[in-house]
């Protein structure tokens, strides 16, 4: 850490005199944003192909032998049967999000506690090792058991990351630096999709359906445990912001706590900061896992009508959802990549709150749109994209905004409370929309559409809370 630059007590490094962001960054700033990206890409790539898996694995896992085999089954049992498929692919979502609230909130304060670089190391491991054993599930209870200890992991990397990344770079690099470790997510997204479409043709080309003896989902599932080997690579090269060895040797020396939730809610400041900040995120996160990401059911739902329209069934069938699936989620991410990496620039310029007013106003918009007209192929390409762009940006705001809200020896565990503590009321989303697709909106010709577009409003609640909120354009990380 010999070229690190020294960091003052206002946090600043440089004096913003208009030259390109990274200037001034050093080998190891890149490194450090380099390992952190990668990080985040990884987690989400299991998250994307958990949503690309999640209902084939149902559909597997739930499957049983036909009461009379000889005799197709009727209308009303394919449909009993796809109720069941949509609740407890819904079930097993609302369970990962759990996994992913209480991994968050827990190693939010361990990362305050034992250091940021340890514990995006401990977080890799556990997301995914147990990613892997998801391909091994033979119901749905071991299935679930899995991905919540996968959510684990995954709940917590987030937060070490961006605290890290937060901690290390350059005052006037930071924001930027931080929209690009979101950015790289929908890197994961898409490669989550190009893995779902090659699997898709793979299984074309089969007379069962099968690679190797394996439906396509386990195999997402064998792939998304590779990231295990980033581990290695931080324990060998990653090192301990200065600011958080500095904060541990202050708290050393006056008996200060680092991390916990009692800390946090103790100061009235910091108190106020992660109560609206969770709600803050609360909007965007149901947002995407309650609505935007079942849209991918949605899209399913006209691809099958589409093919079968044109005659085609059985493996080749699965084949070409499993391909458009994949095509689908590309289409998000190409929008979600494009909106990251303007959001940086769109926070400077006309700061955090009015960045989140608007952004959350166009993510009601444009998936409403999605649930209410999407209805065919040639609307993947314009709807979705625009989609992914307003829906994804608001992750890129939360990276930038929440380590702002709180001290270096708060900041995982503000950060963690504010991303994660949503995604236990996030996972309520899924069910909810299961709930009114096959309660409420049951007799709709298309159940998911009028459900989804209801559940839109819960973007409102975002902007109802930012008034709340302190704006943190410009000013230097607080400390205490």
């Amino acid at each position: 850490m010999a070229d690190l630059p020294h960091i003052s007590r206002s946090g600043s490094t440089a004096a913003d005199d208009g030259t390109p962001w990274w200037r001034g960054m050093t080998r190891y700033h890149w490194f450090v944003l380099t390992v952190a990206a990668l990080g985040w890409l990884f987690d989400c790539l299991d998250q994307q192909l958990f949503n690309l898996a999640r209902k084939p694995a149902m559909e597997s896992l739930l499957a049983t032998a036909p009461a009379h085999p000889d005799t197709p089954p009727s209308a009303e049992e394919r449909k009993a049967l796809q109720q069941r498929v949509d609740f407890y692919a819904g079930l097993s979502t609302c369970i990962f999000l759990a996994g992913w609230a209480t991994g968050g909130l827990f190693f939010g304060v361990i990362g305050d506690r034992i250091g940021r670089a340890r514990t995006m190391m401990i977080t890799i491991l556990i997301y995914s090792l147990c990613t892997g054993l998801s391909a091994l599930s033979r119901g749905f209870w071991d299935f679930a058991f899995y991905r919540f200890i996968t959510g684990l992991g995954v709940g917590g990397e987030f937060a070490v990351g961006v605290a890290l990344v937060a901690e290390v770079m350059p005052e006037r690099a930071r924001p930027h630096a931080l929209g690009l470790l979101q950015a790289f997510s929908a890197v994961g997204n898409f490669g989550a999709a190009a893995i779902g479409i090659a699997l898709g043709l793979w299984q074309i080309q089969t007379r069962e359906g099968l690679i190797y003896g394996w439906e396509p989902w386990r195999w997402k599932f064998v792939i998304g445990a590779l990231p295990a080997v980033l581990a290695l690579v931080i324990r060998s090269g990653l090192q301990e912001p200065e600011r958080w060895q500095a904060m541990k040797e202050k708290a050393r020396q006056t008996g200060d706590v680092l991390g916990g939730y009692g800390a946090l809610f103790a100061h009235p400041r910091w108190r106020r900061n992660a109560i609206f900040g969770m709600v803050l995120a609360c909007a965007g996160v149901i947002g995407l896992w309650g609505i935007g990401f079942f849209s991918i059911d949605l899209q399913m739902s006209v691809l099958r009508k589409t093919f079968t329209a044109q005659g085609i069934e059985g493996p080749a069938l699965k084949g070409r959802l499993t391909v458009w699936a994949g095509v689908a989620s590309m289409m998000i991410q190409v929008g979600a990549f494009t909106g990251m990496m303007f959001a940086a620039r769109i926070c400077q310029r006309i700061g955090r709150r009015p960045f989140f007013a608007i952004f959350l106003v166009l993510s009601l918009l444009s998936t409403v749109l999605v649930f209410q007209c999407l209805d065919d192929i040639t609307d993947f390409f314009w709807m979705l994209p625009l989609m992914g762009f307003c829906q994804l940006s608001l992750f890129a705001g939360y990276a930038i905004y929440f380590p702002e809200l709180f001290p270096t020896r708060l900041r995982s565990t503000g950060t963690s409370f504010c991303y994660n503590v949503g995604r236990f009321v996030a996972a309520s989303g899924p069910f909810l929309l299961g709930q009114l697709s096959s309660g409420v909106f049951a007799d709709s010709a298309e159940p998911l559409r009028p459900a989804g577009t209801l559940m839109c409003l819960m973007f409102l609640v975002g902007v109802a809370v930012l008034p709340f909120l302190p704006e943190t354009a410009g000013q230097p990380l607080p400390e205490e």
